[in-house]
């Protein structure tokens, strides 16, 4: 058996997107579960998780459920010391939890004004005092992190961690609205707009179901300010550079053109979640390469 993780709209689902990153950003494989949040399907697809009542969930290879993405996290890291999914350095592990306890706990006012929208960026969006209250805490504790453990990478505490698997939709937000952070805090920003997993999970989000109303802002709209994706595009056929599917292995049923060449997917998901950001799905760019 393997990891199961029941998520909701990728594109919306800020705390889904924390627990797949515990997963994909560590190389541990899991088998997801979308349930559209809003619906019926949400409770429906949930029963089969007792007693979870929210995303993510994990069901693990031997049975257990595990609701919550600290207690996600946590799990995953006892399970699988060598994806260091927290630092192993004493003072580093203990700042990366403490900054992904208080991210999972706090920061309600740009929660609420600022839900997660992965599909827009917009030019602005007047953030109220609570918001600028929160970026400002944001700079502080990512400012503090990098300093107290003399961190040389991007992210906050040495190599990528759960700290900065937790800021992820964070990143997105400032992105999505156009928060004013400090230079130092936008670098942080763009690397998790860069950060391989968080594309993928972007390029899946863009294409996967249809708009939420829920979360449409009527603010002026700019381009997304992370990578620029290669532009290829969905084109019917199936006479493709190859046979079957990079992803699944499966025939040919759908196809993308990318710079004048054709490659085939085995379904319209496959085809579209690559054409959205080519560049995020190594097997495609082996592929491409070839």
């Amino acid at each position: 058996m393997s990891y199961t993780l029941v998520i909701g709209d990728r594109a919306y689902s800020s705390w889904s997107l924390r627990g797949w990153l515990l997963f994909d950003a560590f190389g541990i494989p899991v088998r997801t579960v979308s349930a559209r949040l809003y619906t019926d399907e949400f409770a429906s697809v949930l029963k089969d998780f007792f007693p979870a009542r929210t995303v993510p969930t994990m069901r693990t290879p031997d049975g257990s459920v595990v609701a919550d993405t600290l207690a996600i996290a946590e799990e995953l890291a006892a399970r699988h010391p060598e994806a260091r999914i927290w630092p192993a350095d004493p003072h580093a592990r203990a700042t990366a939890r403490a900054l992904a306890a208080e991210m999972h706990a706090g920061f309600a006012n740009l929660r609420s004004y600022c839900p997660m929208n992965l599909r827009v960026s917009y030019s602005g969006c007047a953030p109220p005092p609570g918001v600028l209250a929160d970026l400002a805490r944001l700079e502080t504790l990512w400012s503090w992190a990098r300093r107290t453990t003399g961190s040389a990478t991007p992210w906050l505490c040495g190599a990528y961690s759960a700290a900065d698997a937790f800021f992820a939709p964070v990143a997105s937000r400032i992105a999505t609205y156009n928060l004013p952070v400090n230079a130092e805090a936008m670098l942080y920003v763009n690397a998790h707009l860069a950060h391989p997993s968080f594309r993928r999970w972007r390029a899946m989000g863009l294409v996967d179901g249809p708009d939420q109303g829920f979360y449409r802002r009527d603010y002026p709209r700019r381009d997304w300010p992370g990578p620029v994706p290669l532009p290829a595009r969905a084109v019917p056929g199936t006479d493709t550079a190859n046979p079957t599917c990079p992803y699944s292995g499966q025939p040919v049923t759908h196809a993308l053109q990318l710079y004048g060449r054709s490659f085939g997917f085995c379904s319209a998901f496959c085809r579209d979640k690559t054409a959205a950001d080519p560049e995020a799905w190594p097997a495609f760019i082996a592929l491409y390469q070839s």
